[in-house]
């Protein structure tokens, strides 16, 4: 049988947009959608061709090649260049590309039965934060934790249903939504909302559970082991899935996410994977050249070559001493020297340091000019 014109199908114009193929496949599919005829083959065929037609002319790549070459243009194999090979599009995939983007209508919750034609509703429990302070050396090593959390878990003697005897609704009818219609001076309006007999799931538990009050969730303090790796920093976090609150009557557990906050160190400074720390060195060092001990964050010691007139505050950077990166590698430790000036003398260092300064190699250089002076100079000029 001859395959119809797609945009016969959806009954709608070669120029259409895409707002309007959507929704005259939206209007069709739902006249022809099986939940709504059960058993009618003929419908059955409708909505697979409606659907089919919906696949291609969404895509604007799809269409430009339908609009060129026909049918013909979108006949290649499935996800391959030449466009989506129809030849084993059977019912499940066409009940699939339809949920895809009209899964959540409320529309076709109406027409189908909502939640009452397919169970329950679940609702997903909250998520769920948590603060861990790390020192660098932990962050520099890595560590696994043990944290102390509060949170909702199913509760043991429902087993997280709520208690017993579940049964649909009443007032919404298993749909979990209510209807009140509306008068207004420019007519009748619906107002849809949650049923707040049910919350919305459009199940109710008959025997409702004492010890959890029909909630199906308690509360309860668990310890749990985090593993956190090397070279985490503050705002990073860590997911521990399902950790956080059950959902309610038997939902998925949301989740607990761990973030991390680094402590202050007393002797060293993060910048990214980079450490610096401050070094005192005596002025003879500075001056005639030596060796100083820098401190590690492992706790060990680094020998570090002085040059003879290093001034204060000149940094020298220690390769790979830094901090471990999340993705492999080693920051650098940099090293800021100071010159560390004494504040109590003997007669004697008094006496020698007082000879040393009347020498001319130990006067500083004469300070340059002032802006000032120099604008005056240029004018006398």
């Amino acid at each position: 049988m001859a395959r119809r014109d797609y945009y016969e199908v959806l009954g709608v114009p070669r120029g259409a947009s895409a707002d309007e193929i959507k929704k005259a496949y939206r209007k069709v599919a739902f006249q022809h959608h099986p939940d709504r005829n059960p058993g009618d083959k003929a419908a059955e065929q409708s909505f697979k061709e409606a659907t089919e037609a919906y696949e291609v002319l969404r895509d604007s790549e799809k269409r430009a090649r339908y609009d060129q070459y026909g049918h013909a243009g979108v006949g290649g194999a499935a996800g391959g260049p030449q466009g989506f090979d129809f030849s084993g599009f059977d019912l499940a995939d066409a009940l699939r590309a339809f949920m895809r983007d009209f899964g959540g209508d409320s529309a076709f919750e109406d027409l189908f039965g909502g939640g009452g034609a397919r169970g329950r509703r679940v609702q997903r429990g909250d998520d769920l934060q948590l603060r861990l302070k790390l020192s660098l050396e932990e962050i520099a090593s890595g560590v696994e934790k043990k944290i102390r959390v509060k949170h909702l878990r199913a509760c043991p003697a429902c087993a997280g249903r709520g208690g017993s005897g579940e049964a649909a609704c009443a007032p919404c009818a298993g749909r979990g939504q209510v209807r009140r219609v509306i008068q207004t001076p420019l007519g009748q309006f619906q107002n849809i909302s949650t049923c707040p007999h049910c919350g919305g799931e459009g199940r109710v538990m008959q025997n409702r559970c004492r010890d959890c009050d029909g909630d199906g969730r308690v509360s309860e303090t668990e310890t749990l082991s985090v593993k956190v790796p090397r070279g985490v920093a503050s705002g990073n976090f860590i997911p521990l899935r399902g950790m956080g609150d059950a959902g309610p009557r038997g939902g998925p557990a949301g989740d607990l996410i761990v973030l991390i906050e680094e402590k202050p160190h007393p002797v060293f400074d993060r910048d990214g994977d980079d450490l610096h720390v401050d070094v005192p060195t005596s002025f003879v060092v500075a001056a005639l050249g030596g060796r100083v001990e820098v401190p590690l964050l492992d706790g060990t010691l680094a020998s570090v070559t002085v040059a003879p007139g290093t001034a204060s505050g000149r940094q020298q950077r220690l390769r790979g001493k830094g901090l471990p990166a999340l993705r492999g590698g080693h920051g650098d430790l940099v090293v800021r020297l100071l010159v560390w000036v004494p504040t109590r003398l003997s007669a004697d260092e008094r006496r020698l340091l007082e000879q040393l300064g009347r020498s001319e190699g130990m006067r500083p250089p004469r300070p340059a000019k002032s802006l000032f002076e120099r604008v005056k100079d240029a004018f006398a000029g």
